[in-house]
């Protein structure tokens, strides 16, 4: 097996692994926000941002069949590259199942505030208000990356990357009116996207 057909099947798995792991979250989330949301926003950024990470999933799957990635002679040129995207793949697709487990019954698949909403600020949100958002970026990029997908790489750097800056902000004001002297607290001592930025 070559390197070529080793990257992708990785790929491949590591999806289908990290997707089954998010399920139970993911579905719980729809369930709970239909059901005790106290206050949505009425914004595009509720829907557009995760229809277009659903995109980005479904041109990661069909890159992982060679489609819309660079030609196969571009494979030992860029090996580094790829490792890279796989190892960054890897570890920010776990880091999003680390997120969204973490928030337990606070999570929701949209922007919202539910009943008995509580503030997280353990594990990893200690040192960061909105992981599941830097985590889909970067293992975005990393699937991308490892596939050589020249369809990829662009949507998530100008198209999802900004999107979700712009959702982690709406969150952030959310949050800020929820929860007032907590959150302004919980924001001296975390960081927006990045740990100890913001």
């Amino acid at each position: 097996m070559d390197s070529q057909n080793a990257i992708n099947i990785l790929v491949a798995i590591n999806l289908l692994v990290s997707m089954s792991a998010n399920f139970s979250g993911a579905s719980k989330g729809l369930k709970t926000s239909i059901t005790k949301v106290i206050e949505r926003p009425v914004t595009f950024l509720q829907s557009f941002p995760p229809n277009v990470a659903a995109l980005v999933l479904v041109l990661t799957i069909i890159s992982v069949f060679n489609v819309g990635t660079l030609p196969v002679e571009f494979e030992s040129k860029f090996l580094t590259v790829r490792i890279t995207g796989l190892i960054m793949f890897v570890v920010f697709s776990w880091l999003q199942v680390l997120s969204y487990k973490s928030l337990k019954n606070s999570y929701a698949q949209e922007v919202v505030i539910m009943k008995d909403h509580k503030l997280i600020t353990g594990g990893i949100y200690k040192f960061i208000r909105h992981p599941q958002y830097l985590s889909q970026l970067l293992s975005d990029l990393g699937a991308g990356l490892a596939l050589l997908s020249y369809i990829v790489v662009p949507v998530v750097v100008l198209i999802e990357i900004p999107l979700f800056i712009m959702r982690a902000m709406l969150e952030d004001k959310l949050l800020q009116k929820h929860f007032g002297e907590e959150y302004s607290a919980y924001k001296k001592r975390s960081g927006f996207i990045i740990p100890f930025v913001g």
